[in-house]
């Protein structure tokens, strides 16, 4: 089972989260940041991985801390369970409508983390969330988790489906890049030997 618990704590988060990749989208989830709960429970569903997380973190400063934290701390869990990566596909993407907005994602857990990020919203806030906040997140995902991940906007006027289609699409794409390759399943993906 591929799975991995993460505990991180600093002056201004704690956080305790357990991931398994191999899920079918069940979890409990409490970030002290209400549209990011909302996020991370889609994540969870559409990427078929169960997740269960909390957070205490400074939210009366505002929700930057807790977001970034819990960014680095699913990074670091993804990174953990899927251990030398040996079997998996490595590589997923999607295009994905969301109403009026349409997201492209494509993933490659190449064991180096970076996010190429080409999306504008509208307004610069979606309930009390910062729309910006929606970028923080998944580079501090990113470069925990070694994962290059590509989130560009192909259309949308509306913030909170711009910023839902990038939760489902990263975690479909996501799911498609951990399954298991039926005909590699005890090789490393990579002429390397290692990711």
């Amino acid at each position: 089972m591929r799975s991995s618990e993460i505990k991180r704590k600093t002056a201004e988060t704690d956080i305790s989260l357990r991931l398994d990749i191999d899920g079918s989208g069940k979890g409990s989830i409490s970030s002290g940041v209400g549209f990011l709960d909302h996020m991370l429970t889609l994540f969870s569903r559409h990427g078929r991985f169960d997740l269960d997380l909390t957070c205490k973190g400074d939210t009366y400063v505002d929700d930057h801390h807790s977001v970034e934290d819990i960014g680095i701390a699913l990074g670091q869990a993804f990174k953990a369970a899927l251990g030398d990566k040996r079997g998996i596909c490595r590589y997923g993407d999607i295009i994905l409508p969301m109403d009026e907005a349409l997201i492209l994602v494509s993933v490659d857990i190449s064991g180096r983390g970076m996010l190429c990020f080409n999306a504008s919203f509208l307004t610069e806030k979606i309930g009390t969330f910062d729309t910006q906040l929606v970028e923080e997140f998944f580079i501090a995902f990113a470069s925990n988790s070694g994962i290059t991940l590509h989130i560009r906007q192909l259309d949308g006027r509306n913030s909170h489906h711009i910023a839902e289609g990038m939760f489902k699409a990263v975690a479909r794409a996501l799911g498609k890049a951990v399954a298991t390759d039926p005909n590699a399943k005890d090789e490393i993906p990579s002429t390397k030997g290692v990711l």
